[in-house]
């Protein structure tokens, strides 16, 4: 069964009373709250905001005795209001119910106009009895602001040699704020609170660590597999929580990364890869709130397929479940891809492969859209942009390497995907074009850039990048969200990683439809900042950047790395130049004066920033053994 509540508008953007009833902290006093109104007493409701129904969407109201209901917007009354009809609010004089449940928070506020009208014996309940600590709060005058609950999930792991390490920075102290902490909740395999405490963050742009061996060491944990809640207080400029997560094992022959978690549950997610031959996938479900998820209302099948195959295990509140999909779909391989029904009841979720020869690496599907129709002027867009949307991704040199594409279906609207294939070396030059015509939702159409060279020894020793774009020769529709899974292999240790995004505009000064997206403010996005966190010693960092293009643009970017201590140091700065459509790859091991780079340490990390376009960009760990993590950078 999905859970009705809205967590998260494309147009509205995140509901603020979702997180505030969903966050753990508030789950103990929900349970006091529910045991206080239910009772044989009668309860008059008013409900301003239209908030109960929500409330009743993600707990049990059912012991709720409301007799009567009462709304303040006169387009309401007469509307059915938990099994009554909404009376105006101006009628509550004479009420002879017990108690006046006020569904919102802040009641002063609420009531302060019409208090004398309320019957002095009635007593009043409101959500501020399930309010968090003023101490847990940025703003601590409005409750339901949205940076009040920059919040977020982690995988998070310490078990059987295989460890989990959060990186990030202080990147709200660019914006003004002082005195920021994390507040931390590790919830073990079962759901219950392995710890909890803070982590107090210097007024510097520090960079941040939250390492499970650290953890374990430091408060004398056992193994654990389990999520992390995280919640930033003090913040300002972004409510969003942004993390790099690595994940590796202590023989040194694992290493992978994937990012954020994304902290809207969705109803919907895809872009999950069936088994290839000799792998196994499993997808680490992770309940999001309090109340268990039942059995079968989690469901999978086969992108495009209707068969769907549901979870028939109970996951408890906040607990983890290990999900293998050779025994959920055991006909599913790769290249398919599965749909995930997930009912809005957890967070964007990781998934795991093994592959024959032990290699293990994480990746995160991403959230599939129930809200978009196909959108007939995109084909139209060739006239003013060139490309209009483009899905760029590196790839590695052919000799060594072997880079694949997936196009993922990632709207319930795309039945088909018309696409093409561009090759682009570092220069910005296309050295190969191939049309892919209007794939099918339920397509097997994974694509070895090797093949798109036909024997072309273009990119044999060298990097360059592809771009995923529209193409309507052969028909087909569009809506803008164009994604896909890239799949990248070391052709001698069989080491792989994977890292999947969607198509955006890039490097326009004309918009469309909030595109080019900006990293803050309204579009067009036309420079960069983007945070990349570098690997201990002996592991190098790379990072590869990409120059995308929907019209022509500067002729190169003017593109600063800065070198930042784990203390929030300035150490050093460079500047590079990417030609307009082309790519760089950068590594850490050849960067900067090598007297600088000595001075770094674990924490330490740069910021990548560009005043003169939008760059698009991917970072990993290389080991010398052929291991290595991938995936795309953030900005913030």
């Amino acid at each position: 069964m999905s859970i009705e509540i809205e967590t998260f508008s494309n147009f509205k953007g995140g509901n603020s009373f979702y997180k505030a009833i969903s966050h753990p902290l508030a789950a103990s006093k929900i349970q006091k709250l529910i045991e206080n109104v239910s009772s044989n007493r009668k309860i008059a409701l008013y409900d301003p905001l239209g908030f109960f129904s929500e409330f009743s969407k993600l707990y049990d109201t059912s012991s709720f005795k409301i007799t009567s209901a009462f709304v303040s917007d006169i387009e309401r009354v007469g509307s059915s209001i938990a099994g009554c009809l909404a009376r105006p609010i101006s009628e509550i004089i004479g009420i002879e119910e017990d108690f006046l449940f006020v569904a919102t928070y802040d009641l002063a506020e609420q009531i302060g106009a019409f208090r004398h009208l309320i019957p002095h014996k009635i007593k009043i309940l409101s959500f501020d009895e399930i309010r968090l600590d003023n101490r847990f709060l940025t703003n601590k005058d409005v409750y339901l602001e949205s940076i009040n609950f920059a919040t977020n999930f982690a995988f998070f792991r310490d078990q059987n040699g295989m460890r989990t390490q959060i990186v990030t920075a202080n990147y709200w102290f660019g914006y003004g704020a002082k005195d920021v902490f994390l507040h931390l909740i590790l919830f073990g395999e079962d759901g219950k609170i392995l710890l909890e405490w803070d982590e107090c963050l210097d007024n510097k742009p520090i960079g941040v660590i939250i390492d499970s061996k650290t953890i374990r060491q430091k408060f004398g944990l056992k193994q654990f597999t389990g999520q992390l809640f995280i919640h930033a207080i003090g913040i300002r400029g972004h409510d969003v929580v942004k993390y790099c997560l690595d994940t590796w094992h202590q023989n040194g022959k694992e290493i992978s990364c994937t990012h954020d978690a994304n902290s809207w549950p969705s109803e919907l997610y895809a872009g999950l890869p069936a088994p290839n031959k000799g792998e196994k996938v499993v997808l680490w479900v992770q309940n999001s709130h309090a109340e268990s998820i039942s059995a079968n209302a989690i469901g999978f099948n086969i992108m495009g397929k209707p068969n769907i195959t549901k979870l028939k295990k109970e996951i408890p509140g906040y607990a983890t479940l290990q999900v293998s999909l050779s025994e959920i779909l055991p006909d599913a391989k790769w290249p398919e891809q599965i749909e995930i029904q997930a009912g809005k009841h957890f967070v964007r979720p990781r998934y795991e492969i093994t592959n024959a020869q032990k290699n293990r690496r994480i990746a995160h599907v991403n959230v599939e859209r129930n809200d978009l129709n196909s959108d007939p002027s995109i084909p139209q867009l060739t006239q003013h942009l060139n490309k209009g949307f483009i899905l760029p991704a590196p790839v590695f040199p052919i000799e060594k390497w072997r880079s694949t594409i997936l196009p993922t279906p990632m709207a319930t609207c795309q039945q088909d995907l018309p696409i093409a294939v561009l090759l682009v070396n570092e220069k910005g030059e296309e050295i190969a074009h191939q049309k892919f015509g209007s794939l099918s939702r339920d397509h097997k159409t994974a694509i070895d850039t090797k093949d798109l060279l036909e024997g072309n020894s273009a990119l044999n020793s060298s990097f360059g990048h592809l771009e995923l774009i529209y193409d309507f020769s052969n028909g087909g529709n569009a809506d803008g969200w164009l994604h896909a899974i890239f799949r990248y292999e070391n052709k001698k240790t069989g080491h792989r990683a994977e890292t999947s995004f969607g198509a955006h505009m890039f490097n326009t000064v004309l918009t469309y439809k909030g595109e080019p997206q900006s990293y803050s403010g309204p579009p067009p996005g036309l420079s960069t900042r983007l945070f990349l966190r570098l690997g201990r010693h002996p592991l190098d960092t790379i990072c590869h950047l990409i120059y995308p293009a929907s019209a022509q643009w500067h002729d190169t970017s003017t593109t600063l790395f800065t070198l930042y201590n784990c203390a929030g140091k300035k150490i050093a700065e460079e500047t590079i130049k990417i030609p307009c459509g082309g790519s760089h790859l950068w590594r850490f091991s050849t960067a900067f004066d090598p007297k600088k780079r000595y001075l770094t340490d674990g924490g330490s990390y740069v910021v990548i920033r560009d005043k003169t376009c939008r760059l698009f960009g991917y970072h990993g760990l290389f080991s010398n053994n052929g291991a290595f993590s991938f995936d795309h950078l953030f900005g913030f």
